[in-house]
């Protein structure tokens, strides 16, 4: 991609000349991108709405007059380049000058222009971080733009009912925990012996491809610690436009708790699958049925 704009003189890097032929290295090459491919997401992005809606969780107290990149810029930038393998924060202060982006974010003005820029670091961690200390957002001096975790939480689920055009007859909801390894001393990260490291056990539900829930957690609590609330909740939010639809539950035995056990059975049109943690006694009461499965097996 290479824009015709003026440019600076040349430089010219002059090397020893090869079998009488002279080898010079110049820095024409206009400038240049290896970020294109976000602007097929952008394009995509704006026909689903993504960034949008989510933009519309956040509260900006910002003075207007004064801004520049709008919540929904900023958490479009901030998402593409998640997206783009930018995962750092700081890569946003070399990123503002990115063209791919620029176009992605419709923020191609005059090349040389400031007011073409795209946010930088600073700005865009006013956009996900506040200390607990600023009580109030509205008049905090640097921290403004005041999210609102509900209407995010449940943009998840709304976003995976609306890519329905009609009710299913039947989905399944998997609970997961994994682990997200931190290196450092971050806060609420400690050693899981079960995944070999110091890291964050955060726990997911999924539908298919969908993701409902993405809860971030200390790795030092139970596994199956706010799984309840959660089915709770997403279940809930389904149900108000899903009367009919059947949901069965899955998960591994992190999962195996009385309580989500009794939820699910007084749930009309919700079944469970969960694994159960071996011992004797269930190997014992199962014993015929994991002969007949192996019989089954090697007759067929």
């Amino acid at each position: 991609m290479s824009p015709s704009h003026p440019r600076t003189p040349r430089q010219v890097i002059n090397f020893s000349k090869q079998k009488g032929k002279e080898i010079i290295a110049n820095f024409d090459g206009g400038l240049i991108t290896s970020d294109a491919g976000i602007v097929w997401i952008a394009e995509l992005d704006k026909k689903l709405g993504i960034t949008e809606k989510f933009g519309n969780c956040f509260q900006d107290h910002r003075h207007q007059s004064y801004v520049d990149h709008s919540v929904h810029e900023l958490l479009a930038q901030r998402l593409y380049g998640i997206i783009l393998g930018y995962e750092d924060v700081n890569d946003h202060d070399k990123l503002r000058h990115d063209l791919a982006l620029k176009i992605a974010l419709e923020k191609l003005n005059e090349l040389e222009d400031k007011k073409g820029w795209l946010a930088g670091k600073s700005t865009i961690n006013r956009l996900e971080y506040c200390p607990e200390t600023i009580l109030d957002q509205k008049t905090s001096r640097y921290h403004k733009i005041e999210p609102n975790f509900e209407a995010i939480e449940k943009s998840f689920v709304e976003f995976f009912l609306e890519s329905y055009k009609k009710p299913p007859l039947s989905i399944i909801l998997d609970m997961d925990v994994t682990d997200d390894q931190v290196h450092g001393n971050q806060e609420g990260a400690f050693f899981n012996s079960y995944y070999h490291g110091v890291c964050y056990a955060p726990l997911y539900i999924f539908c298919g491809h969908h993701l409902l829930v993405a809860k971030l957690r200390s790795s030092n609590v139970d596994p199956a610690d706010g799984a309840l609330d959660e089915l709770q909740r997403i279940i809930g939010l389904i149900r108000e436009k899903w009367s009919e639809t059947h949901i069965l539950v899955r998960g591994d035995s992190a999962y195996a708790r009385e309580e989500i056990f009794y939820f699910c059975e007084n749930q009309p049109l919700v079944d469970y699958v969960i694994a159960m943690g071996t011992n004797g006694v269930l190997k014992l009461r199962a014993d015929d049925v994991i002969e007949k499965a192996k019989h089954k097996y090697e007759k067929n």
